[in-house]
């Protein structure tokens, strides 16, 4: 489906991806704005999608993902998860150590 080939791509296509609501500059929930923070904070270049401008996409990642919610992270062209499982890995160090990883690295471990 159109749909999720679009979304694999994007996901392929950049090592930081994010699906949110709002855009990184004016985020529409908290979950998604403390995501952003976190990603800026750890100076992470990521592109995004604000997922209330297409609902198909909405939709699509939550199947793509098989994660019911947004925020969503995928780093490396893996999914990595919601604002929760982010804020955890900042707060332990996992997620600066990921987001520094060069494309094809972090597959290895």
């Amino acid at each position: 489906d159109a749909v999720m080939g679009m979304i694999d791509s994007h996901v392929k296509a950049n090592h930081v991806m994010l699906y949110m609501k709002g855009s990184p500059n004016q985020p529409q929930c908290g979950f998604s704005g403390t995501v952003v923070g976190i990603l800026k904070n750890s100076g992470a270049d990521f592109a995004s999608v604000n997922v209330l401008d297409y609902p198909e996409v909405r939709e699509g990642i939550k199947k793509y993902s098989q994660w019911p919610t947004i925020p969503q992270l995928y780093v490396g062209g893996e999914f990595v998860g919601g604002c929760d499982i982010i804020k955890d890995m900042h707060e332990s160090g996992e997620l600066k150590e990921l987001l520094k990883a060069p494309e094809g690295e972090a597959e290895k471990q």
